[in-house]
């Protein structure tokens, strides 16, 4: 029988009017640190984002927003000076509330056998 895992996610969400509290969920972003696994995975529905916030959004600005996120997971130099940290405190910044365009979801915890396929679920589950 598989090992199984403790995990914690969150969700990433696009709040395109923070004052109006409304959001889109934009991704997961996971955590396993048993075995070493920190994605996240993203994807933007531009007629649900223009259905929320009208055609003025800066699209190419929250794939921006959102690569940051894919970076600093990957722990290279790409990622900044946030991205050298170590894996659980990567996701505990990228977890951290905020009142900006980009917000995450409160942490989540789990058990899996594998990271990457409950990576897979959870987006299927809650962001397409």
């Amino acid at each position: 029988m598989p090992v199984l895992h403790v995990f914690e996610y969150a969700v990433l969400r696009v709040v395109p009017r923070v004052e109006r509290e409304e959001f889109i969920n934009a991704g997961v972003i996971l955590l396993c640190r048993p075995v070493g696994f920190l994605q996240t995975r993203y994807e933007l529905s531009e007629l649900k984002l223009h259905a929320l916030a009208g055609e003025h959004l800066a699209v190419a600005e929250l794939h921006e927003r959102l690569r940051a996120f894919e970076r600093i997971c990957q722990g290279r130099t790409t990622g900044g000076f946030i991205g050298q940290l170590p894996l659980a405190e990567r996701f505990r910044w990228l977890t951290a509330q905020r009142s900006t365009v980009v917000q995450t979801s409160p942490v989540h915890p789990g058990l899996c056998h594998d990271p990457a396929e409950t990576l897979s679920q959870l987006f299927s589950q809650l962001v397409q």
